[in-house]
Parts: structure tokens; sequence; C-alpha cells
């Protein structure tokens, strides 16, 4: 025997999902320019800069070096590559990784990610899974294995409750990562609501932390550009 379908009342709709969707794109809107404010200049010094315009200077030379008379390019090449006193033969570079414990910006840039992304989410989310709990939402359009459950119906303990339906809860942090289009067309492709590139960026920090190894970057050039 089928079970009866599930109707949910337009109140619901009106007090319930539009609200949530509402509260999550403001509070992301507001994140986005609390972080502007927050956001400190790094700062470069110049032996960094001058690196930089070098490894443009040779990737350029290397992708559109056939553009150029021969001997221009020799010569451009004789001053990377040069046996003696080539840029990439000569130049050696120190590498400190930084340390939270002798750079307090580290910290401070910590701190900052922190009270403009993770409190704001954990706050609003759990004010939301107060103020609507138990609320049935909306239902997704194509069945769901029971696995699906504990992801789309927190705060719902029904076991005779079909997958598809999301909680208020879920449909909360669904918002949180499913906005990132609205935010982009209002905001900017590089805005500080996309929570989910808010969270690659975290994932990646320890690597971006380091600083990237110029000698070895001034290696592989040496090689492309050929001897």
């Amino acid at each position: 025997m089928a079970e009866p379908e599930l109707l949910l009342d337009s109140n619901i709709r009106l007090w319930v999902v539009l609200p949530i969707v509402f509260i999550t794109f403001l509070v992301g809107v507001i994140r986005h320019y609390v972080s502007i404010l927050l956001q400190s200049d790094k700062k470069l010094t110049l032996e960094q800069v001058s690196d930089s315009q070098v490894l443009i200077r040779s990737r350029i030379l290397r992708e559109n070096g056939k553009y150029i008379p021969k001997q221009s390019f020799l010569m451009r090449k004789f001053y990377f590559n040069n046996q003696d006193d080539g840029f990439f033969k000569k130049t050696k570079r120190k590498v400190v990784p930084p340390s939270p414990m002798t750079d307090p910006s580290m910290l401070t840039d910590m701190m900052k990610g922190n009270v403009t992304n993770v409190l704001p989410m954990i706050l609003i989310g759990g004010w939301i899974n107060w103020t609507f709990s138990g609320f049935v939402t909306t239902k997704v359009p194509f069945p769901l294995t029971l696995r699906f459950k504990p992801m789309l119906q927190q705060g719902i303990e029904l076991l005779s409750l079909d997958a598809s339906w999301v909680s208020s809860a879920s449909w909360y942090f669904l918002n949180v990562f499913g906005l990132r289009s609205m935010y982009s067309l209002i905001l900017g492709q590089d805005n500080g609501a996309d929570q989910s590139r808010i969270m690659q960026d975290q994932m990646s920090g320890a690597a971006m932390a380091m600083p990237a190894d110029t000698n070895k970057a001034f290696k592989v050039l040496e090689k492309e550009l050929g001897d």
C-alpha cells in the first residue's frame, strides 16, 4: 500500500522557507562587507616583487620568443641562462617559512577569518535550528536513499518520513552553500560571502601559508628556456 503524499501548509513557505533564504543571503552580504573592512593588505618585499616580475618575463619569453628576432631572443635567454653570471645561475634566495609565533599578523588573520566566517554560521545556524525547529520545508525533486536522512533532515527524527524531504536546519545549510550564484551576481565573483569558496581557501590555507620556493621556480624556468 502506497504511503499518503505529505502536503505542506502554504504558511510554511511564507514564514519558514523564504525567511531562511532571506536571512542566509543577508548574513552573507554583511559578511562580505565586514571582511572587506577587516581585510589587511599583505606586505611584499622589494625582493619578492622583483622575483615575481622576473618569473613573468621568463615565461613570456618562453611562450612568445618565436615572435621576436632570433638575436633578440638569444640576448634575453643569455641574461637568464648564462653559465657564468646568468640571473637563474647566480641568484639564490633564502626561503624562511612563516611561523604564527613570530608573525602576529598570521594569528590576527586567523582570528578575523573565524569572526567573519565560522562564528556567524554557528550563531545563525543555532538560532534558525531553535526558531524553526521541527519544520519540514521542501522536498528534493528526486528520490534519495535513507543515507541522506541525517544530512537533509537535521532536527527531525521520523523514520517513516521519506528521505527526500528537507528540514529547516538542513534547508539553512543548503542555502549557505547554494547561494553562491546570487552572491556572484550581486557582489561579483571574488566576494567574501561565498561560503564554499571560503571553505576551500581554509582547506588550502596551510599550503598557501608556505612561501613559494623561488629557487625551484628559477630552476624550472631555466630548464624550460634551455641551456
